[in-house]
C-alpha cells in the first residue's frame, strides 16, 4: 500500500507528528493540528477523516520508501552477512531520524485505552521479517549462518538495544562524555550500531 501524498498532507503529517509527540494522541485535537498547520480544519479533515486516520496516514509517510530500499538491498552482490550489516544500519539510521513516530506507536500500542488500526504498521514489519527472512535463508543455503536461528525475534533484539539507549539517553550522555547532540548520534551511527552488529552477528555465525 503507498500514497502520493501533496505538499498540504505533507506539512499536516509533519504538524501532527510534533503534536502527538509532544502533548500525545488524547492531548492532540484535529483544531491543534489545523492551528499549528495553518490549514483550515475543513481541509483537514477533508484529506485524512479522524485521528486515527492521520496516525496511519503518517505511518505510510514514514515508511513509503523503506520497501524500495530493502528490494535494492536484497540485489546487492554482497554477503549474507554484509546485507545484513547494511540491513542493520539501514534500521538504526531510520529509526534514529524517526523517533517522533515511534515514540507515538509505542505509547498507542501499550495503551489499553483505544483500539487503534494500526494494519499499515503490522504490514511494515511483515515486509521487514520477509526481506530479513531473505537474506537469513540465504546465509543458511551458504552454510554460514546456522538453522536455528529465530529470525523473528531478531528486529526485537535490534530495536530493543536502539531503544535501551535512548530511553536512558542522559545516563550514556554522562558516562560516555557525549556533550552535544551531534556527539550523541555519531556514537548511534557509529559505535552503537557496530554493537549490534556484532551481537546480531554472534546469534547468526554457524559454530563450526
Amino acid at each position: 500500500m503507498t500514497y502520493d501524498f501533496n505538499d498540504k498532507q505533507i506539512r499536516i503529517l509533519q504538524v501532527a507528528e510534533k503534536l502527538f509527540a509532544e502533548k500525545g494522541f488524547d492531548g492532540t485535537s484535529i483544531r491543534n493540528i489545523s492551528k499549528e498547520a495553518k490549514i483550515n480544519i475543513a481541509m483537514v479533515s477533508y484529506y485524512f477523516g479522524s485521528k486515527e486516520k492521520m496516525l496511519e496516514s503518517l505511518i505510510i509517510f514514514r515508511t513509503s520508501d523503506l520497501k524500495m530500499q530493502l528490494e535494492n538491498l536484497l540485489k546487492e552482490a554482497l554477503a549474507p552477512l554484509e546485507k545484513i550489516n547494511k540491513l542493520i544500519e539501514l534500521y538504526v539510521a531510520r529509526i534514529n531520524k524517526n523517533k517522533g513516530i515511534y515514540q507515538i506507536l509505542h505509547f498507542e500500542l501499550s495503551s489499553k485505552k483505544r483500539q487503534i488500526n494500526i494494519k499499515s504498521f503490522t504490514e511494515v514489519k511483515k515486509r521487514n521479517l520477509e526481506s530479513l527472512q531473505q537474506i537469513i535463508h540465504e546465509g543458511q543455503e551458504n552454510g554460514d549462518f546456522a538453522k536455528d536461528v529465530n529470525v523473528t525475534l531478531i528486529p526485537p533484539t535490534i530495536l530493543g538495544t536502539f531503544f535501551h539507549f535512548q530511553m536512558n539517553r542522559p545516563y550514556y550522555e554522562e558516562v560516555l562524555g557525549l556533550k552535544t547532540d551531534e556527539h550523541f548520534d555519531n556514537y548511534v551511527y557509529n559505535d552503537l550500531t557496530k554493537h549490534i552488529q556484532k551481537t546480531i552477528k554472534a546469534l547468526l555465525i554457524y559454530e563450526k
